[in-house]
């Protein structure tokens, strides 16, 4: 019997980037914690609800903080 696929759960959009018109920023790493997973991976904007023009702009962000040891690769534990 083969494995049965699960949906991803998918989030109604709602940017909040385009409700305030600004743009997500490295130095705001708090407000980027959001987007990343319990392992450190960056969140789908299906999962996140995020539209995808900020999408683009959030994951260079968290590169960007990664880089500078605001955030981390991964989370062990």
């Amino acid at each position: 019997m083969l494995p049965r696929r699960l949906r991803p759960k998918i989030v109604p959009k709602n940017c909040p980037y385009c409700k305030t018109d600004t743009e997500p920023h490295f130095r705001d790493y708090e407000s980027l914690r959001r987007y990343l997973s319990e392992r450190g991976k960056i969140l789908a904007h299906m999962r996140t609800g995020i539209c995808s023009k900020h999408q683009r702009h959030i994951a260079l962000s968290i590169k960007h903080a990664r880089y500078l040891a605001l955030l981390p690769f991964i989370n062990r534990g």
